[in-house]
């Protein structure tokens, strides 16, 4: 879960969802010349084009603020379009996504990574109305990680539930031990959880992530339970039963995201986001110090995604494969010298030395997969 994400996008734009739902897939429509600029402040977020057509669009994005940033595309129903993390200040990056259906959206810079952001709104139109092709490659790709986004979901729920089970029961050790394992679906997965709005805040919020008024729910404060508190209490229990029924929530919604190659690759670009913000500094799993289970769990799922688009990947930039086939190669054996047993050593006996070259590994893998959605868009 991103530290400091708003529990609730508030979309003003009240018009058509974005519907990226099929895995038609077009060539690209997004010449450099058409892209969207959006600079990125401390205090503004400037965006060069507020009304565009629908298909594959690309946003070029510079940080000229003093403060990390990211950007977001949001839909008028509260979906997270794509959004693009850890831009530096004075960097810029490019960000290639799908739209498929006009309406109001809106693009949101977040300096410092807080809150709702600063937005503007931006109106989709229908383009020229003519059909795309549909590349069969690209088709077979978003079936089969449609399939295995829905096996995370369903194999999440067992597991979850005898982690529920434990709390439930006042097991303190059986419910320390089967934590962490409740969450690999989830983290193989979880920009597709998260592109809902509404689920990822109840079940994955820390507790520095919280908005005003919300009620602390999900993973992590049972997780602050158990290691720090040191004990289960009534409310936990209740927490216990609350997390499975969210988790049943999203369960049943999974088989209604939507997903595009390219939505496929920036889902996977986030993973390693992920890692890189929220792992490696230790702040995700601060009680339990099971942050390299979650790793593994990210790397996995955007591998998995890669691996399902890079038949299509390899044709269009070969170079970029053979680039992206090494750094995974080496996040994976780089992950592997912490193992221990059937799991990872406590992330809080892995030193300062070993967790930057952890960082310099992800970050090696980070800026090429940077550039697949645009491979797969070509």
């Amino acid at each position: 879960m991103r530290a400091l994400r708003s529990s609730a996008v508030t979309v003003v734009a009240a018009a058509a969802a974005l519907a990226t739902v099929s895995g038609c897939a077009e060539k690209s429509d997004a010449k450099d010349s058409d892209a969207i600029r959006v600079t990125a402040s401390d205090d503004k977020c400037e965006v060069s084009k507020t009304s565009f057509p629908a298909g594959h669009v690309k946003i070029n994005v510079e940080n000229k603020g003093s403060k990390i940033t990211e950007v977001y595309v949001y839909a008028a129903d509260d979906r997270i379009v794509t959004e693009r993390e850890n831009i530096g200040p004075g960097t810029k990056t490019e960000i290639t996504a799908t739209i498929k259906k006009a309406g109001s959206y809106e693009i949101a810079c977040k300096p410092g990574m807080k809150g709702d952001g600063i937005r503007q709104k931006i109106t989709v139109t229908g383009g020229d109305g003519a059909e795309k092709k549909s590349d069969p490659a690209l088709d077979k790709a978003v079936a089969e990680y449609r399939k295995y986004v829905q096996q995370q979901a369903d194999e999440t729920l067992p597991a979850a539930q005898k982690f529920a089970d434990a709390v439930k029961k006042g097991d303190l050790d059986e419910a320390k031990k089967n934590y962490a394992p409740s969450r690999t679906g989830w983290e193989r997965t979880e920009p597709v959880a998260e592109s809902f709005g509404d689920i990822d805040p109840k079940v994955d919020v820390r507790e520095d992530g919280l908005e005003k008024g919300q009620k602390w729910t999900g993973w992590h404060k049972l997780e602050k339970s158990l290691w720090d508190d040191k004990k289960i209490t009534d409310e936990d229990k209740g927490l216990a039963d609350q997390l499975i029924k969210d988790l049943e929530d999203w369960k049943k919604r999974v088989g209604t995201a939507e997903i595009t190659p390219t939505s496929m690759a920036n889902g996977a670009k986030e993973l390693l986001d992920e890692v890189y913000r929220n792992k490696i500094t230790g702040e995700e799993e601060r009680y339990s110090h099971t942050d390299l289970d979650d790793f593994e769990a990210n790397v996995e799922g955007a591998e998995k995604a890669y691996e399902l688009l890079k038949p299509v990947a390899s044709k269009h930039d070969a170079p970029l494969v053979a680039e992206l086939d090494k750094q995974f190669a080496s996040v994976k054996k780089a992950l592997d010298a912490y193992r221990e047993g059937d799991g990872f050593k406590s992330y809080d006996s892995v030193g300062k030395d070993d967790r930057k070259k952890l960082s310099d590994v992800v970050n090696a893998l980070s800026e090429p997969l940077s550039k697949l959605a645009a491979a797969v868009a070509k």
